[in-house]
């Protein structure tokens, strides 16, 4: 089974156009992935390529159009460039042995905001030899020389380079569940076969959530909201947590006693992913909100919304019911970030389709405007009054 997109390491290929970008990627991944030509702005939209690469793992590169692309889109294509950032765990810059210009300084500077770590890899060694300062220009460390065409070593080199960056959650991936009980432990995992439920399967974070526990050693006891009791009932001893779908919290929060630490998959999902302190404190903005308010609600994946859906139903209701305001709730999907300034409140999914890096910069940004930002389940446990019980089990 390939590993999924959202897990894999995303690596940002950026630079001018015909610094060779797509050469470099085509030598690392082994394959014609992008298009090679002296035709300035080829590359046009984002071309994404997933693979194993021993010994880092899975990962996912993504080779972006020139920065300082002259032709007709430019700026279509520079937008969508600039986007892949808030999506790239390690960054790497091609250019060739003159240097970098403002182009590149100005990717690096956005690298530094958004504190992602990045490689510079000067190319075409073999035809340029240009000698540039670069260590008067304090760039000294995870900068590779190298030629798309001749060097032997280029695929060693970019390795060892992107080893020494590794983020620690892709090293060591963080549990979900499994490190918030003990080993051997019984959870009950409560999931609604509802409209929302694909025939025939569960939904990712469910998946995703029982092989934590299952690698966990732990017994996993999964039931539908309506045969919760009888579970409960049917234990010998309680069991160390439960776990439910957030749309069902209501119902599982009245039937499973205060002694049981009870949280949702959605906010599990907010630790791994995101951040579950942000969106705690974020949250807490719901009782500040305003009869015209506008509150932004992100979906990372771009699905058929149906009846009863969570994001454009359940919440704006919860919403509106406990602050009793008449508030304008706006729905975007996908990985577009829009222009935040005009929002009282943000509120992400559980962001099972889009990386942890995706999520962490939307934070950020959030968080430089002095927007607060939330989740799923975090806002729907603060509705109902039981996020204290909620989070209960992470401190």
């Amino acid at each position: 089974m390939k590993t999924l997109k959202s897990m894999r390491l995303h690596i940002g290929i950026f630079g001018k156009t015909n610094v060779g970008k797509s050469s470099i990627l085509n030598r690392i991944t082994g394959q014609d992935i992008s298009i090679v030509s002296d035709i300035a702005g080829t590359t046009t939209d984002v071309v994404e390529k997933s693979m194993e690469l021993l010994p880092i793992g899975p990962v996912n590169f993504l080779d972006t159009a020139g920065i300082n692309d002259s032709t007709a889109l430019a700026a279509e294509r520079i937008e969508k460039t600039m986007k892949i950032l808030n999506r790239t765990d390690i960054a790497v810059v091609v250019c060739t042995p003159d240097g970098i210009d403002d182009y590149e300084k100005s990717l690096i500077e956005k690298f530094n905001e958004l504190k992602i770590p990045f490689i510079i890899l000067v190319n075409k060694i073999d035809i340029n030899t240009s000698s540039y300062p670069w260590e008067e220009q304090g760039i000294t460390q995870n900068i590779i020389f190298t030629s798309a065409h001749t060097d032997k070593d280029l695929v060693f080199k970019f390795k060892e380079a992107l080893v020494k960056l590794l983020p620690e959650d892709f090293v060591n991936s963080p549990k979900i569940a499994g490190d918030l009980i003990p080993e051997k432990s019984t959870v009950i995992l409560v999931i609604p076969i509802d409209k929302e439920a694909p025939k025939g399967r569960i939904i990712l974070p469910q998946v995703q959530t029982l092989r934590d526990l299952l690698d966990s050693n732990c017994i996993s006891i999964v039931v539908k909201e309506n045969e919760l009791k009888n579970a409960l009932e049917n234990l010998k001893t309680p069991p160390a947590l439960v776990i439910t779908d957030s749309q069902a919290f209501k119902q599982v929060a009245e039937i499973v006693p205060d002694s049981i630490p009870l949280t949702s998959f959605s906010i599990l999902f907010a630790r791994l992913k995101g951040d579950l302190e942000a969106f705690t404190k974020g949250a807490q903005a719901i009782d500040n909100l305003q009869d015209g308010d506008r509150v932004l609600i992100l979906e990372s994946c771009t699905h058929h919304a149906i009846e009863d859906d969570i994001g454009r139903v359940k919440i704006p209701n919860l919403l509106k019911k406990k602050t009793g305001k008449n508030l304008i709730i706006e729905n975007i999907a996908g990985h577009d970030f829009p222009d935040i300034s005009q929002y009282k409140l943000i509120i992400h999914c559980g962001a099972c389709m889009t990386n942890r890096r995706e999520v962490l910069s939307r934070i950020l940004i959030a968080n430089k405007q002095n927007i607060p930002i939330s989740n799923y389940g975090i806002v729907i446990s603060y509705c109902l009054g039981i996020l204290p019980r909620a989070t209960g089990i992470f401190n």
